[in-house]
């Protein structure tokens, strides 16, 4: 099922958010940002090219949509890690999944069924649990960007969606995204000072380069050619990896609360998986070697 490389692209995003916090006591944000969107241009050109396709398109438009929303909500996001607890700001962005259901009952002739619908909401008590944000009457303009940033999000995901529906490939989604991320950083790099690479960091920016790239493209083919609210519920699964990450590697350690969080999150998934209607009079699967 196509919705499972949401699975891939969560526990690529968690292994590319430990080199993010490797990365950012030595780069600045948008530097990050940027070395990240240059491999996804590389990434997405190479596939294109195994592909015989070309990075031509004939929905321009569309690519620009999707990937200014999927900037601007990172750039949001950012500002919400900064002037909120962290875990506030993770969960404010995670609505994005409740938002696309509204964006699917709004636009789509497709309406989600009220039991995938509610796979959705559990996993995001699940974050909650998890996450165990607070949130301060102070901080309301950085809570409101964040919520802002998960709207956004959704918007993005849905151009996703939309393009690859279209027959677009997915090398070419992520090319276009890294093309104008590449723009976008480069403005946000303009008044400051760059740091140098040397041999003991570019091994840190190659994994959130190369680890963020292949998210993207997991990520693409899930919301592209997989159920929406499936993947919707699977990306999730990026807090679990890292947390599970967090465990093993970095020494934290979860209160049974946050461990029942994990638990729903994971429930919610499985249970979206069943849920997945299955297409009428759909062609036999095709055997692949991709």
């Amino acid at each position: 099922m196509e919705s499972l490389w949401m699975v891939v692209a969560g526990l690529c995003f968690a292994v590319m958010g430990v080199f993010v916090k490797l990365g950012a006591p030595q780069f600045k944000v948008a530097e990050l940002v940027l070395y990240r969107a240059l491999v996804m241009v590389l990434l997405g050109w190479i596939v294109l090219v195994r592909a015989g396709a070309s990075v031509r398109t004939p929905r321009l438009g569309t690519h620009v949509h999707r990937s200014v929303a999927g900037f601007v909500s990172l750039f949001m996001f950012f500002y919400a890690l900064a002037v909120l607890p962290v875990a506030s700001a993770i969960t404010l962005n995670y609505t994005s999944p409740i938002f696309l259901a509204a964006l699917l009952t709004l636009l789509a002739r497709e309406r989600p069924g009220p039991r995938l619908m509610a796979t959705v909401v559990i996993g995001f008590v699940g974050v909650l649990l998890l996450l165990q944000p607070s949130f301060d009457a102070r901080q309301a303009w950085g809570g409101i960007i964040g919520l802002i940033s998960g709207a956004i999000s959704a918007i993005a995901y849905w151009n996703v969606r939309e393009l690859v529906r279209a027959d677009e490939p997915e090398g070419r989604v992520v090319f276009y995204f890294g093309v104008i991320s590449c723009f976008g950083a480069l403005v946000w790099m303009a008044p400051q000072t760059w740091t140098p690479i040397t041999w003991s960091n570019v091994g840190i920016l190659a994994g959130v380069g190369l680890a963020g790239a292949l998210g993207q493209l997991a990520m693409t083919r899930a919301y592209g050619k997989g159920k929406t609210l499936v993947a919707a519920a699977l990306s999730y699964s990026s807090i679990v990896f890292s947390s599970i990450i967090g465990v093993t590697l970095l020494g934290d350690v979860l209160t049974l609360v946050s461990w029942i969080g994990i638990a729903l999150i994971i429930v919610a998934g499985i249970v979206a998986v069943q849920l997945s209607p299955v297409t009428p009079n759909a062609p036999p699967p095709q055997v692949s070697s991709d």
